[in-house]
Order: structure tokens, then sequence, then C-alpha cells
């Protein structure tokens, strides 16, 4: 029996020790990713995007039956564009899905970082560098935030986290695919760089003098973001234009790092779209 492309069907997937199962899982591993170039997509929404903005990217897309059902909207899609789509039983999923509480299906897609020369040909108005951001969570929220206010793309410092890492995956939600990211970035020569190509450097900073309230974000210029507990170090700070702070009008001592980020983002999409 053969699927709408022409390709014979296989057979569920129902041995959670196979080699294909144990090959998906390894992904989850960043050697594994630097070696084949390919990410963990895991749950629907990344799927989604995945299938619907690089196509071409997605390797293998592994479904429950019952996942492939429900999800038609993008399954068949897949299976269309010449996709193979694997059925698997729950534990087979279970056993390729970093998450604890996997939602049914997952795709392995090909995945490499854009570069900065590229960014900067395309003449950009709306930049984010994150220099030692840790958290999985807070990196891909900000990739997700970034992609929601419009920003050309995202910069990750060599000291941040790992953005293929499946955690920052997820917490994308299929932004990843959207916007152009770059990453293993040394932090002063790419704001150095920055500089050079006309981008103005904001430092968000809580001791900077003026507020994302009081600040002329309508020319080109990049947000540059510190890590979660100690903030921007002292040359980094020294390296931008200006410092900005986000206004706290409550008692709240600070703001969560995705948070800030997406403020003052969308002050940047503000004034820009003005």
């Amino acid at each position: 029996m053969s699927d709408r492309t022409g390709r014979r069907e296989r057979p569920p997937l129902t041995n959670p020790a196979s080699e294909r199962v144990r090959s998906v899982r390894g992904l989850s591993r960043r050697s594994a990713r630097r070696r084949t170039g390919r990410v963990l997509v895991e749950g629907p929404q990344g799927v989604r995007e995945a299938v619907g903005f690089t196509p071409e990217r997605v390797v293998d897309l592994y479904a429950t039956a019952e996942a492939a059902e429900r999800y038609a909207e993008f399954v068949e899609p897949a299976r269309e564009r010449g996709i193979f789509v694997h059925e698997v039983t729950d534990e087979v999923l279970d056993a390729m899905c970093d998450a604890d509480t996997p939602q049914g299906t997952v795709a392995v897609v090909d995945w490499s970082p854009s570069s900065l020369e590229g960014v900067l040909a395309g003449d950009p108005r709306l930049l984010v560098l994150l220099t030692h951001v840790r958290d999985p969570g807070n990196l891909g929220t900000v990739i997700r935030g970034a992609d929601a206010a419009g920003a050309d793309a995202v910069l990750v410092s060599d000291a941040s986290v790992d953005v293929t890492s499946p955690k920052v995956v997820r917490s994308t939600a299929g932004s990843l695919f959207h916007l152009p990211v770059v990453t293993g970035l040394a932090i002063e020569p790419t704001l150095a760089t920055l500089g050079e190509g006309g981008v103005r450097r904001l430092a968000a900073d809580g001791g900077g003098a003026g507020t994302i309230d009081d600040t002329d974000l309508a020319g080109p210029h990049v947000w540059v973001m510190g890590n979660e507990a100690w903030g921007l170090e002292e040359a980094t700070l020294a390296a931008c234009d200006e410092a900005v702070r986000v206004p706290i009008h409550g008692h709240a001592e600070s703001l969560n790092l995705a948070m800030a980020t997406t403020i003052c983002l969308y002050a940047s999409a503000r004034q820009q779209r003005a």
C-alpha cells in the first residue's frame, strides 16, 4: 500500500529501543545537533510552523495516530510536500522526546544560524542582542517576542545558552523558523560591527538615565540585554551608545529578562510604526 506521494507506507514504529528512535532522541544532545545540523521540534505548534515556513528543511515528521488525525491541517500538507509522516505509538513518542509530556507529534528539522553580515545587508531597523542569557525558556521566549514585535533578527552571544536545545526550540513556539537568529557572537566585536553599520546600540539597564518612554526609538537600533542575574557587564555598557531603563511604576524590584526584552521591543515597534 502506498501514500498519495507514491511511496510505500510503512508500519507504525512500535519499538522504543530501535535505532531510529535513538537517533531522534539523540538530538537532545548538543554534540548530535552539531554533528548533524538538525534540531528536535516537539509539539504541534512548533511542527506546524516548521512545515508551514520551512518545509524543505523538515527531514521527518512523527505522530501518533490520534495526533495525525487531530492535526491534519499540517500533517496532510506535510505528506503532500513529500515529507514522510511516520506513525508511532505513545511509547515511541515518549522515548523520542525531551519534554516530560509529549503532545503527539515531533519533527526532525535541518537548521543553521544566520550570519551577522546577512542580517546587516538587509538594513535592519530593530534587533536584539542577548549577551549572557543562560535560561533556555528565557531565550526561546525572547525569540518569540522578537518575532511578534516584528524585529529583523535576534543576535545571541557565544556566552549564552544553545539556541538549538529542545527547551529553547519549544519555547520559541515555532518563531525559530520565522526570523533570522545569529549565534556564537563575541559581544564587543559584534557591538563594534553594529555601530559601524549605523545601528544605534541601546543597553537595557536599570540604571539608565533615560526610559523607553522618553527615548527616540524611530531609527535603526539594537537592544542589548544582559544576564538574568547580574545584567550587563561594564565593558558591554561602555560599548553601547546609551543606557535605557524600563520604568517600574509599582513595587516590583525588577522584570524577568524575557518580559523586559519584549517590552523594549514593543516600545520600538510602536515608534517605528507610528
